[in-house]
């Protein structure tokens, strides 16, 4: 069958990728896509947010289903959308995808089923919200409730920080209407994990774990972004703490969903946070897969991801068998210098084809220019995959080809899977 898959970033060409392996896919379709997406699919200058374009489009082209990559349209409503023009679509609808769309309904959704969270309140008045802040230990966590990019979480270490960030969310709207309602809650300590999981209402099907680094520097220092590299598995965390977050919060959550007849359908993302007595809790619930995290565990599995998607769509998630490699995959991110503040696009990008004979190379933010060259056009540009036997090995395969690419201001961390290492 023919595919469009919706998207244009890191995350959207793993999965392109991942399905241009299975035999049953024919020609794959991104729209809007990338540089690197276009090497492996048709890239159609369609974008995320055209819905009415989309479906034309993929009837058109008499596609057999449509792949949702990013959060924004899904909290939108683009399954409804698409699924109302008779299309067949991985992902949630927007009753469910507001797991991800609302911190506030996530957090309320939790509490509700007993589901193990950091303590919060929410807030929609600013004055109420900083007098509640002035109360609270700090560090402190101030969420804007809605969609920011990944970018709408500050964790503050001092009371001016945890201030500065509560009026530029809900009187400077730095992250506009997504902060008009903000969520405070406590610092949780530990150790950071992420479990993808295939869900189908109560049937979960987890994916390998996986770590990310959300700070832009070395050390977990310097503001949050969208993720500054991944790696799985996490051989240092015991396969008994993965478990038990799967049991009392995946599942779960999954199960509440359906309670509240909002029955969930595609990639259901935990970004949880393991207490230093071995406790999961949850961070953070997102509709879809994650970014990086979905570059180093879609390069681990060994099923056909087409076969999966479709089990999920129709129902019969509970009898697929999924099989994932043995094989680590640490992914380092290539960003622009300035990220995640202003930076700038259009630089032209060196040692690609060098690069790949070394890793696996996914573009986040590429372009071509009007001579046909790859130049960066986001704050993440690349995402380059390291395999091999062991965390250690994948990191050295990682780096040796991330040093080979070059473009101007190329910033990235030189510590990512070093926590594993130890």
């Amino acid at each position: 069958m023919d595919i469009l898959v919706i998207g244009g970033g890191g995350r959207e060409h793993a999965i392109c990728w991942s399905l241009s392996k299975s035999p049953r896919a024919d020609k794959i379709y991104c729209a809007p896509g990338n540089a690197g997406i276009a090497q492996i699919a048709e890239c159609v200058p369609i974008g995320v947010f055209e819905f009415d374009k989309q479906a034309a489009f993929a009837k058109e082209k008499q596609v057999g289903l449509v792949v949702i990559g990013p959060d924004d349209p899904l909290a939108a409503g683009i399954v409804d959308h698409l699924e109302g023009e008779g299309l067949r679509v991985f992902g949630p609808r927007k009753n469910a995808a507001e797991i991800e769309g609302s911190k506030a309904f996530m957090k309320d959704l939790l509490q509700k089923y007993n589901i193990p969270t950091a303590a919060y309140r929410k807030f929609t008045e600013y004055e109420e919200a900083l007098a509640y802040l002035r109360e609270q230990p700090i560090p402190v966590v101030i969420k804007a409730d809605g969609l920011a990019a990944g970018k709408g979480v500050t964790v503050a270490y001092s009371r001016e920080e945890a201030e500065q960030a509560l009026q530029d969310m809900m009187v400077s709207r730095v992250f506009g209407e997504a902060g008009s309602q903000v969520v405070i809650e406590e610092f949780l300590a530990g150790q950071e994990m992420s479990i993808l999981a295939f869900v189908d209402g109560e049937t979960v099907l987890p994916m390998p774990a996986a770590q990310d680094h959300k700070p832009v520097f070395d050390g977990d220092k310097g503001p949050n972004t969208g993720g500054m590299g991944t790696y799985s598995p996490l051989p240092h965390i015991d396969s008994a703490i993965i478990e038990q977050s799967i049991e009392t919060i995946i599942k779960p959550t999954a199960k509440a969903m359906v309670s509240e007849g909002r029955p969930f359908r595609g990639v259901l993302f935990a970004g949880l946070m393991i207490s230093p007595d071995g406790t999961p809790k949850t961070v953070e619930f997102n509709a879809r897969f994650g970014d990086p995290e979905t570059q180093v565990v879609l390069p681990r599995l060994k099923s056909d991801l087409l076969d999966i998607f479709e089990a999920a769509i129709e129902g019969r998630l509970g009898e697929m068998n999924i099989e994932w490699s043995e094989e680590a995959a640490v992914c380092v991110v290539l960003a622009s210098a300035g990220y995640p503040g202003s930076y700038k696009n259009g630089l032209p990008i060196e040692g690609l084809e060098e690069a790949g004979q070394d890793g696996l190379i996914f573009h986040a933010g590429t372009a071509f220019d009007e001579g046909g060259r790859v130049v960066t056009s986001g704050g993440r540009v690349l995402g380059v995959v390291g395999r091999g036997a062991g965390i250690a090995e994948a990191r050295a395969a990682a780096y040796e080809a991330a040093g080979k690419i070059a473009f101007e201001g190329k910033q990235n961390r030189s510590d990512i899977a070093a926590k594993a290492l130890v």
